[in-house]
C-alpha cells in the first residue's frame, strides 16, 4: 500500500470516529455531512487501491514474463530430469543419460552423495503450497543466506541526544554514539522419512512428484509454526498482559508497544481468541472488530490494526481444569522473528535400509536448513485471556489420545490419578493413561 493510500485510510478513520462524535452529542446534520465526506473519501481510496493493485499485477506479469522466456526451457529440462531421477531411484534403475545431463545444469552439490537437489522450479511450488492460512512463516521476515552461520547487526532501542547549537566558525562538539546488538543465526538441518508403497509406483512419474510435494509442503509448514511459535514465547515469557478490558488491550498498542512498530502491528491469535474478540464491546456497546476496507472478509482491531487468525491446533490455548489461557500476539512479528534459510532442499530415496525391502516399501528422505532468530524483541508483546471451556467427554480409543496436547494428557491423567512418574514422551503418557483408563484400541 502506497503512503498516499495509507494517508487516506488513517483520515477515513478519523473521519469514522468524527461520524460517532457527532452522534453521541445529538447533532445529526453535522454527523450527515461528515457522513457524505466519509462516503466521498471511501470513494477516492477504493479508486486508488484498484489503479494500484492494476499497476502492481502488471508490472509482476512482465516480470514474469520476461524470465518466462528466457528460462523456460532450461528449468522445465532441470524439472522433468529431477521427476525421472526420483522415479529411478524408487525403482532401483539406473538414471537416463540426458537426465543425468539436464540435473548436472542445477550447478549445486549436495552433502550427502547420492542425494537430489530439488528444483528452484519445484521449490517454489513447495512454497506456495505450504503458504496456507495457518502458515505463520507469512507473517515473519524470511532471508535466504548462502552460509551455515552469520549474523546481523541491530540497533537497540535507545533514547537519542539532540545534536547541540554550534556557534559560527566553533569546533563541533561529539555526539552520544548509536548502540548497536549483535543477533547470531546458525541454520540447523530439518527433515524427516517419508514411508511409500511399492504401488505408489503405479502413478505417473508427474503423480509421484506432485504427492511429495504437498507432504513436504505440510511437514515444512508446521516446523516453521514450531519454530516461530517458539521464538513468540521466547521472547514474551514472563512479560505476558492480562487482557482485562478493552483498555488493556489499548495500552498495549499505545503505549507498551513503539509508534514506529505499532503503526505496521496485527494481532495474531487462534479460534478461540478470535471468538472472544469478536464480541468484545467499547464502552458505548460498539465492536471493537471492524470490517478491513481492502478486504471486506477480514477484521481490523479498533479499526487499525488487522487480525491473524490461526486454528488452534497451530496456536494452542494452555488448557487449565475448568478454563484455557488463550494467547493474542500483537505486535510487528516482521521486526521481531526473522526466518534465516538455506534453500537446499534435497531428497535421498533408499528401497533396502530400515526394514523396507521386507515390507515392499521405500523410504524418502526430505531435509532442509534453516534457522528461527528473535532480532527485536520489542516489536512484540504478548497478551493473555482466560475463558471457561465445556466439558469434554473423556476419550475412549488411542487415537483420541494421541490428538491431545500433552498438557491436555497431564491433566487428564491428573484428573483420573493417574501415576505418570518417569514418564517423559509423549507415547509414554498415553500407554500410561490408555493403561489405567483400559483403552485398548
Amino acid at each position: 500500500m502506497s503512503r498516499e493510500l495509507m494517508d487516506l485510510f488513517a483520515k477515513i478513520n478519523k473521519k469514522k470516529q468524527e461520524v460517532k462524535d457527532f452522534i453521541a452529542q445529538d447533532k445529526v446534520e453535522e454527523a450527515k455531512e461528515a457522513k457524505k465526506e466519509l462516503e466521498t473519501m471511501q470513494e477516492k481510496f477504493n479508486i486508488l487501491f484498484e489503479i494500484e493493485g492494476d499497476e502492481e499485477e502488471a508490472a509482476k506479469n512482465k516480470i514474469k514474463a520476461k524470465a518466462k522466456n528466457s528460462g523456460e526451457k532450461k528449468e522445465k529440462n532441470i524439472v522433468a530430469a529431477c521427476i525421472n531421477l526420483v522415479k529411478a531411484r524408487l525403482k532401483n534403475e539406473p538414471a537416463a543419460k540426458e537426465d543425468l545431463e539436464a540435473y548436472d545444469a542445477l550447478n549445486e552439490t549436495t552433502e550427502e552423495e547420492g542425494a537430489i537437489l530439488v528444483p528452484q522450479d519445484i521449490r517454489t511450488e513447495i512454497k506456495e503450497l505450504r503458504r496456507s492460512e495457518d502458515a505463520l512463516e507469512t507473517l515473519v521476515n524470511v532471508e535466504n543466506v548462502t552460509t551455515l552461520s552469520g549474523s546481523r547487526v541491530i540497533e537497540k532501542n535507545a533514547d537519542s541526544v539532540p545534536f547541540d547549537n554550534v556557534e559560527e566558525a566553533a569546533e563541533f562538539p561529539e555526539t552520544d554514539e548509536p548502540k548497536f546488538e549483535k543477533v547470531e543465526y546458525k541454520v540447523k538441518k530439518k527433515g524427516g522419512i517419508l514411508k511409500v508403497t511399492r504401488e505408489l509406483l503405479e502413478d505417473a512419474a508427474e503423480n509421484v512428484m506432485a504427492y511429495l510435494k504437498k507432504w513436504i509442503a505440510k511437514k515444512q509448514k508446521a516446523t516453521r509454526n514450531a519454530l516461530i511459535i517458539k521464538a513468540i514465547n521466547t521472547i514474551t515469557e514472563g512479560k505476558e498482559v492480562l487482557l482485562e478490558t478493552v483498555d488493556t488491550l489499548k495500552d498495549i498498542f499505545n503505549v507498551k508497544l513503539d509508534p514506529a512498530v505499532a503503526v505496521s502491528s496485527i494481532i495474531l491469535t487462534n479460534q478461540t481468541g478470535y471468538n472472544w474478540l469478536d464480541k468484545l464491546k467499547d464502552s458505548d456497546g460498539n465492536y471493537i472488530l471492524q470490517p478491513n476496507p481492502t478486504e471486506p472478509t477480514r477484521k481490523m482491531l479498533f479499526g487499525l490494526y488487522p487480525v491473524k487468525v490461526v486454528s488452534n491446533k497451530t496456536l494452542q490455548n494452555d488448557i487449565l481444569e475448568e478454563s484455557a489461557t488463550v494467547p493474542f500476539v500483537c505486535g510487528s512479528l516482521k521486526e521481531a522473528i526473522t526466518i534465516f534459510q538455506r534453500e537446499g532442499l534435497t531428497l535421498d530415496i533408499n528401497g533396502v535400509a530400515g526394514g523396507y525391502w521386507e515390507k515392499d516399501m521405500y523410504g524418502i528422505k526430505v531435509r532442509e536448513r534453516l534457522d528461527c532468530v528473535a532480532m527485536d524483541k520489542e516489536a512484540i508483546v504478548k497478551g493473555y485471556v482466560e475463558v471457561k471451556i465445556p466439558t469434554e467427554t473423556e476419550p475412549k480409543t488411542k487415537e483420541e489420545l494421541n490428538s491431545m496436547t500433552v498438557t491436555q494428557l497431564k491433566n487428564l491423567a491428573k484428573k483420573n490419578s493417574v501415576d505418570l512418574t518417569g514418564k517423559t514422551s509423549k507415547n509414554d503418557i498415553v500407554e500410561a493413561i490408555a493403561t489405567a483408563l483400559e483403552i485398548s484400541e
